[in-house]
């Protein structure tokens, strides 16, 4: 598979554009066009909700299911058996920019996501789940021309480098048209009942009392039918429940939206940062009630203890290709709180070693602790036997890997798939020694009511 560009690129070049106020009406012509992708904070701050970009036509295409992987490069489309780890890592060592402007995020390069199940290629891991999506396991477009906006600077840039390659202009995606009706129906299926759920707690709480484990992370999928397009879906989900992380991603029939709290990683330059979430508490109905859930929450030695122990587990995975004694937790931590939710969260950096690159920081971190365990391999084992269907894009990673070698990963939660008029999403949460299965099932629920309104179902 030939994987080299078609010319020896020069650097990005950068030109000034001015777009409507309402940057989202823009998009909204960029998504007819194929493979369209938009990554946005719905949440203005300098450190999450800086910049952004938006796309699409890209030159190459590379997804995989399994060890099968295809990439398709302007008219053409092969196909091989591997690990598709290696592949992109082969991509991005021979599409790098020179001289890569500052104050440029994203100086072209890939965006789209990677399933939970890419860590079969990481891990010697049980495969007992059904896999019963027809989601691939990885989704990467390759773009050499994006539209940047930085919202601090309020300024808006088309970047572009010119590999001589072709871009993709047609694509199989059919069209989801809206229904004159009401466009929502109502939920037809979790892959568990409350019941199921709150026994397989248990079972999850048997394996920490033998010693087993010490948390795992166990979730419940949802499925609905409607007839409204997907970016429809996502304007809804973005207004309902904003969020440092939103993405739109619409390909073949297939659309991926997410309006996740939680960065998974960032590269930049060598310093690599990660910020995992533990601890969730529902927003109050009123200013009295907010605060006590926040204290609540502050205080909970429960949910003190889900954190550290995913601290030390995110240490752990950025110090496997970091610098010897450049890990450290500047902030242990942190109550966000959101339209839904208020969460703790941490942050853990390392400096990445000179002979590292971002595909190694991935495989080190992936998938990501909080939404798997501790200790993280028993743990996913664990999840394998007790969540009756594959997790596919959820509790993986989407975003950007820049042709600079810089990353923005968020973690895939907060997602809705769209597979025609399927729609499918899933909660969970962190089951300790204490957890009380009735809370456990409660807290997944909480999760899920800023997806159920957007999709009108609350």
């Amino acid at each position: 598979m030939d994987l080299q560009p078609k010319k020896k690129p020069g650097p990005p070049q950068v030109t000034d554009i001015t777009l409507p106020q309402d940057y989202l009406e823009y998009f909204a012509v960029i998504a007819k066009q194929p493979y369209p992708f938009l990554l946005d904070s719905a949440i203005r701050d300098e450190a999450s909700g800086r910049y952004s970009l938006m796309g699409s036509c890209p030159f190459m295409v590379l997804t995989s299911k399994g060890d099968r992987i295809t990439v398709r490069r302007g008219s053409r489309r092969s196909t091989i058996r591997g690990n598709p780890f290696d592949v992109l890592a082969e991509i991005l060592k021979n599409f790098r920019v020179p001289d890569p402007p500052r104050g440029i995020s994203f100086p072209t390069g890939c965006v789209g996501y990677f399933g939970y199940d890419l860590c079969h290629f990481i891990e010697k891991l049980p495969r007992k789940a059904k896999d019963d999506l027809p989601f691939p396991d990885l989704f990467l477009a390759f773009y050499d021309r994006v539209v940047c906006i930085d919202h601090v600077r309020k300024k808006v840039s088309l970047v572009s480098v010119d590999f001589g390659e072709k871009r993709i202009v047609s694509s199989p995606r059919k069209e989801v048209r809206p229904s004159a009706q009401t466009a929502f129906e109502t939920v037809i299926d979790s892959n568990f009942t409350k019941e199921e759920y709150m026994a397989t707690v248990e079972k999850a709480k048997e394996q920490i009392a033998a010693g087993e484990i010490y948390q795992a992370n166990l979730s419940q999928r949802f499925h609905v039918r409607s007839s409204a397009h997907p970016f429809r879906i996502f304007r809804n989900l973005r207004q309902v429940s904003p969020a440092p992380y939103t993405a739109y991603l619409h390909f073949d029939d297939m659309a991926f939206i997410s309006s996740s709290p939680e960065l998974f990683l960032s590269l930049e330059g060598r310093k690599a940062v990660s910020r995992p979430i533990k601890g969730t508490r529902k927003r109050g109905r009123g200013k009295e009630e907010d605060e006590a859930l926040r204290k609540e929450l502050l205080e909970s030695g429960k949910d003190d203890a889900e954190l550290s122990m995913i601290v030390d587990l995110v240490r752990n995975d950025i110090g496997r290709v970091s610098e010897y004694g450049s890990v450290n937790v500047p902030q242990p931590k942190i109550l966000d709180s959101f339209p839904t939710v208020h969460h703790l969260s941490a942050v853990v950096e390392g400096k990445l070693r000179k002979e590292a690159g971002v595909v190694d920081l991935l495989k080190a971190l992936f998938p990501g602790g909080s939404i798997t365990g501790a200790p993280k391999i028993r743990a996913m084992e664990i999840i394998d036997e007790l969540e009756p269907t594959r997790r596919g894009p959820y509790t993986g990673a989407f975003g950007c890997i820049g042709f600079d070698g810089n990353a923005n990963l968020a973690m895939s939660i907060r997602i809705v798939l769209c597979s025609g008029e399927n729609l499918y999403f899933q909660v969970g949460g962190g089951i300790v020694a204490d957890s009380v299965p009735e809370q456990e099932y409660e807290e997944t629920i909480v999760k899920a009511e800023g997806i159920l309104r957007s999709l009108e179902l609350k």
